[in-house]
C-alpha cells in the first residue's frame, strides 16, 4: 500500500512545478553562532527517516524541501521522525536517540505503567547530527505537536527523570533521563503548536455549546487522533490525544516550564478576523481547504474543560487547527512580546503572529507557500544573539 501511495506522490511531485526563487544571500556579518538545526513535525507528520519524505518533504512539500535549501545556503538543517500521533514522551524520546545516535528508550517507568515496549529503533548506523554535546548545540524548531516534543526534550535534557532514575539501573538507564545537559540546546522555537492545547478536538466531536450542537466531526487531521484508544494496548494518557486536550495540555505544561539559559521563541498563525459586529470569521480564502470547516467551528466555540479552564471569546482566533492564543506562550510560562534588543534564555519571546493556516510555516499542504526567506531571517536573527 504504502509503495502504491509513494508512486501516486511522486506522479503528483513531476506535475506540480516547485516556485521560482531566486538564491538568498544570507549576510553572516554579526553572527556569535551557526549551529545545527533540527526540525520537528507535528501530528500525522513525517520526517527524514520516513521514505515518503524524498518524494514529499514535510518541510516544503510541493515547493522544494527546506531543508536542503537551507543547508545549501550554510544553515545546517535536519528533519527528524518522531512517531505521528504517540505521546509527547514517546516523541521525545525518539527524537533523543536520533539526535545521539542510539537505541530508542521510552523509559523502564513509563513503558510498564504505559503498557508498551521499552525499546525502540536503533539509530546507531545514522544520527541526525554528527555530533552534539555542550559545545555543539542545537537549534531546535517544533511546527504544531512538535513543539511540545522539543519543549519536554530540553525539560529531560536539563532535569531527567526522577521516575526513570528511581525505577532504572545506572547501568542501563538512557542519558536523557539522567538531566544535566540542559547546555547541549541554544534555543527553542515554536511554530503553530497548541501550548495550552486546541478547541478543535472539542468541535471535531461535535461537542454542545450553550445548548446547541455546533457542528458535526470535523474531518481534519484533528481525526488522527480523536479515538481514546490505542492500537497497541497502552494508556489513552500516553496519547497525542491526551496531550492536545486542553487539560491534557495544562497537565504536560505544569511538568515541563522553560529551562534558563534556552531561548525560546513562538509563532502563532491566525487566519480569522472580526467582523462589523465584533465576532471572529474565518478567513477561509487562500486557507488549505482540510480546515476550512474547523476554523469556522473554532470561530463560534466557546465552553469549558472538563477541569475548569473557560474558554471563551479569546478563544476563538484560529488558524484552522489550533487556537491562536494558545500558540503564543504556555499560560504560566514567563514571557514577553519579543524585543530584538532585550532577549532573555528562559523567557518566551512571541513574535508577530504569522498571516497563515496551520500548515504555512511548513511550507503548505496543498497550497504553496514560501517561507525560505522567513527561516533565513529568523535562524540569523538566533544567530546573532
Amino acid at each position: 500500500m504504502q509503495s502504491i501511495i509513494s508512486v501516486f506522490l511522486a506522479v503528483i511531485m513531476f506535475f506540480i512545478p516547485t516556485a521560482n526563487i531566486p538564491k538568498a544571500v544570507i549576510d553572516t556579518e554579526g553572527w556569535n553562532t551557526q549551529y545545527e538545526n533540527v526540525f520537528v513535525h507535528g501530528l500525522s507528520g513525517w520526517g527524514s527517516y520516513d521514505f515518503v519524505y524524498n518524494i514529499m518533504p514535510y518541510w516544503g512539500i510541493f515547493g522544494g524541501d527546506l531543508m536542503k535549501y537551507l543547508s545549501a545556503r550554510g544553515l545546517s538543517c535536519h528533519a527528524a521522525s518522531v512517531a505521528p500521533s504517540d505521546s509527547t514522551w514517546d516523541r521525545t524520546c525518539e527524537l533523543y536517540a536520533q539526535l545521539t545516535g542510539t537505541k530508542v528508550d521510552y523509559g523502564k517507568e513509563h513503558s510498564a505503567r504505559c503498557g508498551h515496549d521499552r525499546y525502540g529503533t536503533d539509530y546507531s548506523k545514522k544520527p541526525l547530527v554528527e555530533k552534539w554535546d555542550s559545545e555543539n548545540k542545537i537549534n531546535l524548531f517544533g511546527h504544531s505537536f512538535g513543539g511540545a516534543t522539543i519543549r519536554l526534550l530540553a525539560r529531560l535534557m536539563a532535569d531527567g527523570s526522577p521516575e526513570e532514575q528511581a525505577a532504572t539501573d545506572k547501568s542501563e538507564i538512557s542519558g536523557l533521563f539522567t538531566g544535566g545537559k540542559a547546555d547541549y540546546i541554544y534555543s527553542i522555537t515554536t511554530l503553530a503548536s497548541p501550548h495550552n492545547g486546541t478547541t478543535a478536538y472539542l468541535v471535531g466531536h461535535g461537542v454542545r455549546d450553550n445548548g446547541g450542537t455546533i457542528g458535526e466531526a470535523v474531518e481534519t487531521e484533528i481525526m488522527f487522533m480523536a479515538s481514546h484508544e490505542n492500537s497497541d494496548g497502552r494508556i489513552f494518557e500516553d496519547s497525542a490525544s491526551y496531550d492536545m486536550d486542553i487539560d491534557g495540555a495544562a497537565l504536560l505544561n505544569e511538568k515541563i516550564g522553560t529551562v534558563p539559559g534556552i531561548y525560546y521563541f513562538s509563532y502563532a498563525c491566525s487566519m480569522s478576523s472580526k467582523d462589523e459586529n465584533g465576532n471572529w470569521q474565518a478567513d477561509t480564502d487562500g486557507m488549505e481547504p482540510l480546515f476550512v470547516n474547523s476554523a469556522k467551528l473554532i470561530c463560534k466555540y466557546t465552553g469549558v474543560s472538563g477541569n475548569g479552564t473557560v474558554l471563551d471569546e479569546s478563544w476563538q482566533e484560529n488558524d484552522g487547527l489550533v487556537n491562536t492564543i494558545s500558540a503564543l506562550a504556555p499560560f504560566n510560562d514567563p514571557q514577553r512580546e519579543f524585543d530584538k534588543n532585550s532577549i532573555e534564555p528562559g523567557v518566551w519571546n512571541i513574535m508577530p503572529v504569522y498571516r497563515g493556516d496551520h500548515m504555512s510555516l511548513q511550507g503548505g499542504l496543498m497550497k504553496n507557500n514560501n517561507v525560505r526567506l522567513f527561516y533565513i531571517e529568523h535562524i540569523s536573527m538566533i544567530n546573532s544573539i
